[in-house]
């Protein structure tokens, strides 16, 4: 062995953390093996499992998330939105700052259900609403609950994460960069390396590995239904490990480079395609429907987003509508919440808690909103005119979800009137082309940007990893995902959702102590919003050893 190999290993033996790498590496292998070993048994444990949860959790969620969100608005607008995350200033750009934050967020899953979503809305609306499915009353509804899936909540419970993170990281001496730091004044400085924090921190890697990877797969299931939908390019297995190997080598060099060469270029790079796509569909689509079809969805998510925030279905007989949509979303986001936190902490250094929140749920919210109002507006204009065949995406036993931005973009042409005749042109093409590279770099940035995250977790907060600790974990996770895209038409990637349900949920609690973690801090440091910083709130305020007199409490005193 070299001395250059030696040194590698060395550093990358000594900067682990071994009980959160090894149980992580442990608990994800575990269940990879399971699936080969009994599937049927591993899903039937799973399904259970996942069903009492969210007999039990499903209100909780919504209420937590909900509460997440109106506590980050009140940061951008209120006297705490002035904290800085550290001394130093910003290492980087606002607008790469936004990209990275986006792209390394949930912008994969923006792609994959951007022209998806709203069709299953408007084949069956939210009960809430009460109109009946495939009908125009639907149409708006339908990007209405697309934009309050996508834009505040989801990006919420990062956000959360990536302040309470970042602000005891780089504001306390001795604070690590993890998942368990969000929780310092819970957990108390001195316990950061006890046995609590580990599994917070052990519980983090695996919700990191289930949640990005099954989002991966979903991706990369996207991008092979394309080469077998578009050209007929149907590999079977050997092909979806070949695609996802590609996938992996692409995003493990991405990683490997670092932030600034690797990361920040493609997101950046990522960000203008994203915007030239929904131009050029905005443009080619009904343009002026979807002016008139944003506005009222927009309008309609702001004054209906309290009552969505918390509707459960209980008395409608809603409840498995929510729980198949809302709730899972929710959960989703929760478990990607402990890599997305900890990557937005690593990058937000140097800037205050109002831009971090700002730039995590409105700036975010701005590009989202645009996006699936024109992208998923067009394809459910189209679906309800009779323009394009989507009844094979949202049939139970169609060709799922996967295909419908192919179907849409095909379905689209741009005229040109040269005065003599007029010729379509069909940018469909060129459009599924652009759509194919959107899918393939955002799967990069998000994988790439999660592997540092998970290989920050398990060597105890370090900023810049080892390369072997970075490489190992991107093949874990892109076999992982390679794994449930094999396993998906057998049901196996639907179990895995399920678990991801399962790994999610317990980060609401954990994104929940991280709020009341700022609020606690925040309060003492920074001095209290709402109540004067010499109020009690429990107890008498009075000094019963004094000897003067003392007026008689009002009522609401203590």
């Amino acid at each position: 062995m070299s001395g250059s190999e030696g040194s590698a290993v060395e550093r990358f033996v000594n900067e682990l953390d071994t009980v959160v790498f090894a149980f992580g590496a442990l608990l994800t292998v575990s269940v990879i093996v399971a699936f080969f070993v009994n599937r049927s048994a591993v899903e039937t444990t799973i399904d259970t499992v996942h069903g009492e949860m969210l007999s039990y959790m499903s209100w909780a969620l919504l209420v937590i998330v909900f509460l997440i969100v109106i506590f980050l608005l009140f940061l951008i607008v209120e006297p705490w939105g002035k904290i800085k995350l550290g001394d130093e200033d910003p290492e980087y750009s606002f607008l790469s700052f936004f990209a990275m934050l986006y792209s390394a967020g949930f912008a994969a899953g923006v792609v994959f259900w951007g022209p998806t979503e709203g069709l299953f809305y408007y084949a069956d609306p939210n009960p809430l609403f009460g109109v009946e499915g495939g009908t125009s009353e639907a149409i708006p509804l339908a990007v209405q609950q697309t934009l309050f899936h996508w834009a505040l909540p989801q990006l919420a419970v990062f956000t959360i994460m990536g302040i309470a993170i970042g602000y005891f990281a780089y504001n306390y001496d001795n604070v690590p960069l993890r998942v368990s730091s969000a929780l310092t004044p819970i957990l108390g400085k001195e316990n950061l390396d006890g046995p609590l924090a580990k599994i917070i921190d052990i519980l983090a890697v695996f919700a990191t590995i289930g949640g990005v990877a099954t989002s991966l797969g979903f991706i990369g299931s996207q991008f092979v239904t394309g080469l077998d939908y578009q050209w007929g390019l149907n590999f079977g297995d050997m092909g979806i490990l070949l695609v996802v190997t590609t996938m992996t080598i692409l995003f493990t060099v991405s990683m490997v480079l670092g932030i600034d060469k690797g990361i920040r270029r493609l997101s950046n790079f990522n960000m203008g395609l994203f915007v030239l796509l929904m131009v050029a569909t905005f443009i080619v689509g009904p343009t002026m429907f979807l002016l008139l079809l944003g506005s009222q969805a927009i309008g309609g998510m702001i004054s209906d987003f309290t009552a969505m925030s918390l509707y459960t279905g209980a008395a409608e007989g809603g409840t498995g509508w929510v729980e198949a949509w809302t709730v899972f979303y929710w959960a989703w986001a929760l478990s990607w919440s402990p890599f997305a936190g900890l990557f937005i902490a690593r990058i937000s250094k140097g800037r205050t808690v109002r831009e971090v929140a700002f730039t995590g749920i409105v700036a975010t919210s701005a590009a989202t909103i645009p996006w699936f109002t024109f992208i998923g507006g067009t394809a459910v204009w189209a679906e309800h005119n009779g323009i394009a065949d989507f009844s094979e995406v949202v049939a139970p036993e169609g060709a799922g979800p996967e295909v419908s931005g192919f179907i849409l973009f095909e379905a689209l042409t741009f005229s040109v009137d040269l005065g003599v005749a007029e010729f379509a042109v069909p940018i469909g093409s060129v459009l599924i082309l652009g759509f194919m590279v959107l899918v393939t770099t955002f799967f990069i940035t998000s994988a790439d940007s999660s592997t540092l995250a998970v290989s920050m977790m398990t060597t105890g907060g370090k900023e810049s990893p080892s390369t072997i600790n970075r490489i190992f974990w991107g093949v874990v996770l892109g076999m992982t995902a390679a794994i449930l895209m094999i396993l998906g038409g057998e049901g196996g990637a639907g179990a895995l959702e399920q678990a991801v349900v399962i790994t999610g949920a317990p980060f609401a609690v954990v994104c929940f102590l991280a709020m009341l973690s700022l609020i606690k801090n925040f309060s003492a440091t920074r001095g209290r919003v709402l109540l004067q910083d010499k109020t009690v709130l429990i107890g008498s305020s009075g000094d019963p050893s004094s000897d003067d007199p003392t007026p008689a409490a009002e009522p609401g005193d203590d």
